[in-house]
């Protein structure tokens, strides 16, 4: 492999596909400093920023209200979008799915249709200006009531012919919240067929992957890295062709494995399973793309056709149309093959 530095910025050229990216947590320093003149550097790395080392996932999410509160007008939705496509550019990044709660943005006045039609608008501006593309991925939250999260579904249902939402999303503290509240939302949301994904199986064990593929019918999990204690588990997401949309940094931050080197990513995927790598919030993790990619290159001997599939297994379980996706998978196989002329990518492609 090239020297650490070389290879980063040779992985930044790489195009890459990021299905799992929390917008309200990928706040850049530039726009947070826009927003909040007056901050000092040394409070946005302590209070956007998440520890290296978190206690749990809990302890992790108390970081996330700093971008929200910077979040509560259509203008600062626009910029924190815009912002984020810019570190979209910055490595290549040439499709994503980035997800939000739009009921955490309504303090200062914004009605929920208002919090959505603003990121999705901003995203389409920034599309026609960086050609990246992206869908939205409306989430509700495992503290939200019975109502908040049918109120959620049904802003997806409203918007999702008609503006960049495509789909539904359970996100938030799994640990500290049972699934009952959100049934009827995902219930709701298969009866109307809408694309699915869920959080599961970071914060608790294998048990919560399958009350959740039981009662919400996912093509995705969000996480779902727990599926290594169950061999029977893992079958059914081979089986049944399961996209887990890992993170695996996050994973280590918030302390659901010590190290990166006991992180089961790379026994997941050689187990058949489909993988997708991603960074999850940017800002509470620190960390890019190419970053995560370079640390699994480094820590599980990974090359550039592992990298390959990986993205081309996202592209395929993107809630995007087919059109979209056999173009961008031509792309990213092109791309690949220009950028690596000497690496034969028969066998992943």
């Amino acid at each position: 492999m090239k020297n650490h530095q070389a290879e980063l910025s040779f992985l930044r050229k790489l195009p890459k596909v990021e299905l799992h990216l929390h917008l309200d947590c990928s706040l850049s320093w530039e726009v947070v400093k826009k927003l909040r003149p007056d901050i000092p550097q040394e409070d946005y790395s302590t209070d956007f920023i998440a520890p290296a080392k978190c206690r749990n996932l809990s302890d992790f999410l108390k970081r996330a209200s700093s971008g929200i509160e910077l979040m509560q007008t259509r203008e600062e939705l626009e910029m924190v979008t815009c912002d984020l496509f810019s570190q979209l550019e910055n490595e290549n990044v040439v499709y994503a799915e980035i997800r939000f709660a739009p009921l955490q943005h309504l303090k200062d006045g914004l009605q929920p249709e208002e919090v959505v039609e603003s990121v999705s608008n901003s995203i389409g501006l920034c599309t026609e200006k960086t050609g990246i593309k992206a869908g939205i991925i409306l989430c509700t939250l495992r503290h939200f009531s019975e109502d908040q999260s049918l109120q959620t579904i049904r802003l997806v249902e409203k918007y999702i012919d008609n503006s960049l939402v495509v789909g539904f999303d359970l996100a938030a503290d799994e640990a500290g919240y049972p699934i009952d509240n959100h049934k009827k939302a995902f219930e709701y949301a298969i009866s109307k067929g809408i694309p699915r994904t869920a959080h599961a199986g970071e914060a608790k064990g294998p048990e919560s992957i399958k009350e959740t593929l039981k009662c919400f019918a996912p093509s995705r999990i969000g996480h779902g890295v727990k599926s290594i204690e169950d061999p029977e588990l893992m079958k059914k997401l081979r089986d049944d062709n399961i996209h887990l949309e890992v993170c695996p940094t996050c994973n280590v931050q918030v302390d659901v494995f010590d190290s990166y080197s006991n992180h089961p990513i790379d026994y997941l995927y050689k187990s058949g399973i489909s993988v997708g790598i991603n960074t999850d919030a940017r800002t509470l993790t620190n960390i890019t793309l190419s970053e995560e990619y370079l640390k699994l290159m480094e820590e599980f001997d990974w090359n550039y056709g592992d990298l390959l599939k990986c993205n081309l297994n996202a592209i395929s379980h993107a809630f995007t149309s087919d059109n979209c996706k056999t173009h961008l998978k031509y792309k990213i196989i092109k791309d690949y093959q220009k950028f690596c002329p000497d690496f034969d990518f028969q066998v992943y492609a």
